[in-house]
């Protein structure tokens, strides 16, 4: 790892309310001891600072307020010690015997536990990880997930090493399938609570349900509304939410900005925040008076705020990622970035963090990578529970510097003994959930069918974009004029007759929030282009009632759509007329690869989606009248 840089002349923002004490402390040390004016210094930091990097083979240790170079004992390659220090003395250690006591090792072993995107995931996931190709080309996966597997392998690496963090970069909650989602996500709180976590960055989806019953998370008491649906109290998370750049005002953010953790004398600090754009993925309700700053900006104030408490190893848990290349395992760091590396926000996010930043710590993309960008390591593991990123960090007890970092993600496989307390927590939720999930919330009078016929339509489809439009249709919600679903998102057929909040839930299980945005006729277009892809893909758009266009299958790609016929409500549609768009939020951002989503401007967060469906199943049917399956018409199969 590259050595922390001199420190920055970057002026941070303030500490939070919860740090405020500690800093005023820190100032008035300073003031009675006189600050380092002249050659003076209170630690190596600031040798450094002052100074300058040390000659070689040497470190600056603050002595009697005075900086001075002490020689360090290089070890030799392969010097058979677990701390990478000589055994002085002994015949292989390659150093002679000086006949002094051993000093002790130089080092500390520090190791952190990482993972991102859990989503309320208590139940084994139906994804599994890919781990590397057959001798017929096929590609080997392994089931993977389920909390009471995770929480085994969480504990057998601690037991690794006794300086052990466990951090989770956002969406720790949110966006959860029925067993936490419809218990306020409090039998997840619990979850880690039992398995140990110690820290979280805050994601956008902890803002699903409002900054009020995100703060309820952490302090605990029942559901202002629902009260504690599990029959007794909740006690709150016993790990920490972190939320650098989510100000509740001036120098004020809605939690801690970073955590700072003391192992044998060297301190390791943990920023954690969310991405900038959380707003635009979320309930306007769910952020009011809150301000989302930028990720870099936020990391490099707090640098030298830092590195005044002696902090020298740094690493960012941040809820933002980046994109590896279709097929690649686990860790690897394959993609379509630069040197053929990952893409996407984080890497702009690593090239732009201060060098004294070693480690990063991502998500919110749902990716597996373990990178090295711009000298620092830079991590993701997938989603769900599916992965757990081991990284073992090499300190130095004398500068505080991070001397190795290495990173392995590690699969949650399920050939492991399962947590018993966390068993017992689950089947717990298992039982009290089923009455809840057997709740009808509507009728239909066919079954609703994820399968697409030859012009890519589905009736399933069909009725959740229709859902989604007239969930943000209001000119207060969004004033939509056309929504899209993506078929990915559709996980099951919803069957014939009483539709129950499990069955509609299980089908939209992303909990996805709704987001309306402007775009253009000709974005229109180029967006139903992009359904046809070069490698030969095909992935068609679910659009709402009203919308129709027809396209060419033996056209070439990029001209099969005939712009003529893109019509709302029977009007067409013009190439310089604006409309407001509605799709889900992984649409959204670009996701499945349709990058004219990510270009539409005035965006508004909106309901989540399986709501939405909820609302349109209780307006449109009823046991006497069933919601009939849309006729599948808005899309025409030219020759």
């Amino acid at each position: 790892m590259p050595q922390a840089t001199p420190r920055s002349s970057l002026q941070g923002a303030r500490p939070s309310v919860f740090l405020l004490a500690g800093a005023f402390v820190t100032g008035m040390f300073l003031f009675v001891h006189g600050g380092c004016g002249g050659d003076e210094c209170q630690d190596a930091a600031d040798c450094r600072e002052d100074k300058g990097p040390p000659a070689s083979n040497t470190e600056w240790v603050c002595e009697d307020k005075r900086c001075e170079q002490h020689s360090v004992q290089v070890p030799p390659p392969d010097s058979g010690t677990d701390a990478g220090t000589p055994d002085s003395g002994m015949p292989d250690s390659g150093m002679p015997d000086s006949g002094t006591p051993d000093a002790g090792p130089t080092t500390v072993s520090v190791q952190v536990l990482a993972f991102n995107d859990f989503h309320g995931q208590l139940e084994e996931p139906a994804g599994q990880i890919l781990t590397g190709v057959a001798p017929d080309g096929g590609p080997v996966r392994v089931n993977a997930g389920g909390v009471t597997y995770f929480a085994r392998h969480i504990a057998a690496l601690r037991a690794t090493n006794p300086n052990t963090v466990v951090v989770a970069a956002g969406d720790l909650i949110g966006a959860s399938p029925l067993l936490s989602g419809l218990f306020h996500d409090e039998p997840t709180v619990e979850a880690m609570n039992l398995i140990g976590l110690d820290l979280v960055a805050v994601g956008n989806h902890e803002f699903d349900e409002g900054s009020t019953e995100l703060l309820r998370m952490q302090s605990g008491g029942c559901h202002p509304v629902d009260g504690c649906l599990d029959g007794d109290g909740f006690p709150g998370a016993k790990f920490k939410f972190l939320a650098a750049n989510v100000a509740t005002g001036v120098d004020r953010t809605l939690f801690p900005r970073y955590d700072v953790r003391e192992f044998e004398g060297v301190k390791v600090a943990f920023i954690g925040m969310t991405l900038e754009d959380t707003p635009e993925s979320v309930i306007p309700t769910g952020v009011a008076g809150l301000t989302f700053k930028d990720e870099v900006q936020t990391v490099n104030a707090l640098v030298p705020e830092l590195r005044r408490q002696g902090v020298e190893a740094i690493i960012v848990v941040v809820h933002q990622g980046g994109i590896p290349t279709s097929g690649s395992l686990v860790n690897e760091c394959k993609g379509a970035g630069a040197d053929g590396l990952i893409s996407g926000a984080i890497v702009g996010l690593a090239k732009g963090l201060n060098d004294a930043v070693d480690v990063i710590v991502s998500g919110h993309t749902h990716q597996a990578y373990n990178c090295v960008i711009d000298g620092k390591v830079v991590t993701s593991a997938s989603s769900m529970g599916q992965l757990v990123t081991d990284i073992d960090l090499t300190l130095s007890k004398a500068t505080g510097d991070v001397v190795e970092a290495r990173a392995n993600n590690v699969i949650v496989t399920r050939d492991v003994q399962e947590v018993d307390a966390v068993k017992e927590l689950v089947t717990k939720y298992q039982e009290l959930v089923t009455p809840r999930a057997n709740r009808v919330i509507g009728w239909v009078s066919q079954t609703l069918r994820t399968q697409t016929d030859s012009a890519g339509q589905s009736t399933l489809g069909f009725v959740i974009a229709d859902s989604h439009l007239e969930a943000t249709k209001p000119a207060n919600l969004g004033g939509a004029q056309v929504a899209f679903m993506n078929p990915g998102g559709m996980r099951a057929n919803i069957a014939q007759g009483e539709v129950t909040y499990g069955e509609a839930f299980t089908t939209q299980p992303f909990g996805n929030s709704l987001v309306t945005l402007t775009l253009t006729g000709a974005q229109i277009e180029q967006l139903l282009e992009r359904q046809w892809r070069p490698s030969g893909a095909t992935l068609m758009l679910l659009p709402s009632a009203g919308f129709t266009y027809a396209f060419s299958a033996s056209a070439p790609i990029g001209s099969r759509v005939d712009p003529a016929s893109i019509r709302i409500n029977g009007v067409p549609v013009s190439p310089t007329a604006e409309y407001r768009v509605t799709a889900n939020n992984y649409l959204a951002s670009g996701g499945d690869g349709f990058p004219v989503f990510a270009e539409g401007t005035n965006r508004l967060g909106g309901a989540v989606d399986s709501d939405a469906l909820e609302a349109y199943l209780k307006a449109h049917s009823s046991m006497a009248s069933p919601l009939p399956a849309p006729a599948l018409n808005r899309i025409t199969l030219l020759p």
